[in-house]
């Protein structure tokens, strides 16, 4: 057992908490790269939350509910915090957090303006390393926001390439290393590279601060920041106490202490007096414009050590640091950032090397281990503090005045039991820095290979009382926690189960307990005909649809493919986890009866309503008319794909269970005057004597190799790199159809959407989408375990070529790793025309891991540092060379 994994094991059982998961995640990656703009912060009328808390006030304005920093770690509760500010002495501003446009902003959705990549991590976070490349000329804020006004939904984004703002090479790379001697004695080595070709100062605060809350009408007691000793001394109730300590810059001369206050500066954003001479942006403008808006007393409770670095073209100098608890036994000592710092971060970055080098199976090639570290790596740092008090957020502060009556009825307001105040996986820490449910289902996937006991908190915290609804629904999301979503927790659920070793059974039946409650509230209030043909709306796929699900023509109702695909499949994962319980405790039998039931129900749903296209082999939504017609939507997309991930091959494993449920099976077929020539009706294949199994699935094997047809044509659904949301067909055959005077249509788009049927930057009508081609992947790995070898499909369609299901996933694994891997010609296509990127050495060692991917050449789109779910690149990796 190497370091890494020793401190892991250490690790509490989730149940308990974070406060008690151990010391090592006292420090972490918790603090987001954007606190403004978000749902928390907004307490306007209309729900606008990008203008009520806008960028321009970020630096002035205290945060209500968290913070946010470039390369920032905090504690576990976000009381204390330490990140990095930057200024190129040419910046109206100093660079605290990255910049980017707003929703209504950008050409496409809301898009950060900035380059960082995460490329170090362990999951203790005992060893992080994050880089930033930061141009030396002026940041060009304006012209990135007037030129995207100039363009329209048919244009690509401005990037902040596009500006010229690196052209010469004249940027900054900053990279942040943090290496832990002990859980509270922390070394930042802070690394400083002139790319350009002139000697330049680049002005660098390593700042530390503590989240504001005491002025939200709540009596916490005010901590506080003072110089001690040389050091910056924090002061706090829960917290304790820590040092900052600063080692002398590049030329000897020490840093020099700065001191505000966490505060906001009413009288610039408002008209207002202040509450204090030194409010939150007091650091920023005495070193930006010389004012004197930091504290001469030298006491505060946000301080920075501001270093002047002067760097001669293609150097590199580093500055050191040592944030340290005194109480925890750290010794201040005069020679600390000599050879004990190098000592410590030499141990830490071998310890990360070690650990992941056992991860990594034998085969890897040195590309592709690049890629998993990285996506493993964006997967830690997406570990984000998050608070939110639903109530106290809707009705104001206690002696603050209320928010306007709207706030209170609206966003969220049928959600006053959320109060969470916790450590949650985010799908990306600047464009969604929020939790979502069912990403955050796709990222314990990943996060179970390396920190098994935080996958699991992550599955069972979203079910507590203090997120789950008492009716049983999970939040969506922030922006809207009524949405539906998914339900994919069960599927997770079994999925880190596995990966953790099939030995945590008590994990297993917490979670579906609670899983339970939201089944019920799936069956009673998205099946509200009770016909077991389930709507849902969103449902995450957001523009695949010629129509908005969510805002149908008027007296419209839809029967959703991919809504009632989805209760089967969690049928099924509710039915694997019951028989897999039923191996330790014989109750459970009578529970994976209730699923395999209710199961063979939704099937006759699908078979009843016509869900199910038999002259095109394909699954079609059903719009249905206020006069009762039925207008089948004939779009071949991913959601006529979905019917067949509800495959769950039964036996081996749990023979016992089997055999019973069979028996109660064939009951079950007779007391409905069914026959054996209605086994797929049901869907049910013939169980195979000799293997002593049962397969259960919404699409038998005919069916499957007709859906197959369309999905692996390279002219239809397959691409280069993966499945595609939306046909390739469509390109030319756009759907279109008439409802009520009113004419929808959808076609083909290989990358970002011309439509804002479901917002700015929502697009499935074309690129490939992770998830969801993984979830194809593991359904196909089900059928090809069931089947066997004697059942081949045509890879791809048309070629001739006959592939068992196994060799299809395998094939299809391939092309979504290769968006991420160097090609013949040494480019990637996740970065597509991009030169800088492709062909950089500054540039293309790093790897993005961007929302969706363009479904004709691969190119990364939608939120570029997304990770989340994109993340599971790693899994099928680890898949790819070592199948479980």
């Amino acid at each position: 057992m190497n370091a890494e994994q020793q401190r892991m094991a250490t690790v509490g059982h989730p149940e308990h908490g974070l406060e008690y998961a151990g010391p090592w995640y006292t420090w972490g990656p918790y603090l987001s790269e954007r606190a403004w703009g978000t749902v928390r912060e907004d307490y306007s009328a209309d729900g606008n939350a990008w203008d009520f808390f806008p960028h321009d006030h970020a630096r002035s304005r205290a945060y209500r509910w968290n913070e946010d920093g470039l390369a920032g770690l905090s504690t576990l509760h976000q009381d204390v915090c330490l990140s990095l500010a930057l200024w190129n002495g040419r910046d109206p501003i100093l660079k605290e957090r990255p910049f980017g446009l707003t929703g209504p902003q950008g050409n496409h959705g809301e898009d950060v303006k900035e380059y960082w990549w995460y490329l170090d991590a362990t999951p203790s976070h005992s060893y992080l390393r994050w880089r930033y490349h930061y141009p030396q000329a002026s940041y060009p804020y304006e012209q990135l926001v007037e030129g995207s006004a100039a363009r329209s939904r048919h244009d690509p984004e401005l990037e902040l390439l596009d500006t010229g703002v690196f052209d010469d090479d004249r940027y900054w790379v900053v990279e942040v290393s943090y290496a832990k001697q002990t859980p509270t004695d922390l070394a930042m080595l802070v690394s400083i590279t002139n790319a350009g070709p002139d000697a330049d100062t680049l002005h660098v605060l390593p700042t530390l601060w503590f989240r504001n809350t005491w002025d939200w009408g709540v009596q916490h007691p005010k901590p506080l920041l003072r110089l001690d000793n040389g050091d910056l001394l924090a002061e706090h109730e829960r917290a304790g106490v820590y040092r900052l300590a600063a080692s002398a810059g590049p030329d000897g001369t020490a840093p020099e202490p700065l001191f505000c206050d966490n505060e906001t500066n009413t009288a610039r954003l408002f008209g207002q007096p202040s509450s204090t001479r030194y409010p939150k942006d007091g650091i920023n403008d005495h070193v930006v414009s010389g004012a004197p808006t930091v504290n001469p007393g030298r006491t505060g409770t946000k301080a920075a050590w501001w270093y002047r670095a002067t760097v001669e073209p293609g150097q590199t100098v580093q500055l050191r640091l040592r944030l340290y608890s005194p109480t925890a036994g750290a010794e201040p000592d005069a020679g600390w950032a000599g050879a004990p710092f190098d000592a410590t971060m030499a141990n830490r970055s071998a310890e990360a090397e070690e650990f992941y080098a056992g991860l990594t199976p034998s085969g890897t090639s040195p590309a592709e281990a690049l890629v998993l570290r990285q996506a493993f790596a964006g997967m830690i740092w997406g570990k984000q503090f998050y608070r939110y008090d639903v109530p106290r957020w809707l009705d104001g502060d206690p002696g603050e005045p209320p928010p306007p009556a709207g706030h209170r009825t609206g966003r969220n307001s049928h959600w006053r039991h959320v109060d969470a105040a916790d450590i949650l996986s985010m799908p990306d820490a600047w464009e969604y820095p929020w939790f979502a449910a069912w990403d955050l289902a796709f990222h314990t996937v990943v996060l179970a290979h390396v920190d098994p006991a935080f996958a699991k908190y992550q599955l069972l915290l979203l079910c507590r009382e203090w997120f789950m609804h008492p009716n049983g629904a999970l939040p969506s999301y922030e922006w809207s926690f009524d949405d539906v979503n998914p339900p994919v927790h069960a599927w997770a659920a079994l999925k880190v189960f596995d990966i953790d070793g099939r030995r945590d059974f008590e994990f297993l039946e917490r979670v579906f307990q609670k899983l339970l409650l939201n089944f019920t509230w799936w069956v009673n209030r998205v099946d509200p005909d009770g016909n077991n043909v389930f709507e849902g709306g969103f449902l995450g796929l957001d523009n695949i649809g010629p129509v908005d699900r969510s805002h149908l023509p008027a007296g419209c109702r839809l029967d959703q493919t991919d809504g009632t695909a989805w209760m089967a499949f969690y049928s099924l994962s509710m039915l694997h986890i019951a028989l897999l319980l039923a191996e330790h405790d014989e109750a459970y039998e009578d529970i994976a009866t209730k699923f395999f039931e209710h199961f063979a129900m939704i099937t006759d749903g699908i078979a009843d309503n016509g869900l199910w296209d038999p002259a095109d082999g394909f699954f079609y939504d059903q719009l249905m008319l206020p006069d009762g017609t039925r207008v089948p939507l004939r779009v071949k997309s991913l959601v006529g794909v979905i019917p067949v991930l509800g495959a769950l091959a039964i036996g081996r494993a749990t023979t016992v269970p089997a055999h019973r449920l069979r028996k109660r099976f064939a009951d079950f077929v007779a007391r409905r005057g069914l026959g054996e020539a209605d086994l797929d009706r049901c869907g049910f294949v013939t169980h195979i004597p000799s293997q002593q199994q049962i397969m259960l699935s919404v699409v038998d094997p005919p069916r499957l190799r007709r859906v197959l047809a369309e999905v692996l044509d390279e002219q239809g659904m397959l691409s280069p790199h993966g499945i595609r949301s939306l046909s390739r067909h469509h390109l030319a055959e756009p759907f279109r159809v008439d409802v009520g005077g009113a004419d929808f249509a959808i076609g083909y788009e290989p990358a970002e959407s011309t439509t804002g049927m479901y917002g700015g930057n929502s697009n499935w009508r074309g690129p490939v989408w992770m998830p969801v081609n993984y979830l194809v992947i593991e359904a196909l790995d089900r059928y090809g375990y069931y089947l066997g070898d004697t059942f081949t499909v045509e890879f791809p369609t048309g070629s001739g070529r006959q592939l068992t299901l196994g060799e299809v996933t395998a094939e299809l694994r391939e092309r979504l790793i290769s968006i991420f891997l160097p090609g013949p010609d040494g480019r990637r296509p996740l970065f597509g025309g991009v030169e800088r990127f492709q062909t950089d050495p500054r540039w293309n060692d790093a790897v993005l891991f961007p929302e969706y991917f363009n479904g004709d050449d691969g190119a990364g789109l939608g939120a570029t540092h997304q990770t989340g779910w994109t993340g599971l690149v790693a899994d099928l990796i680890l898949r790819q060379h070592r199948r479980p």
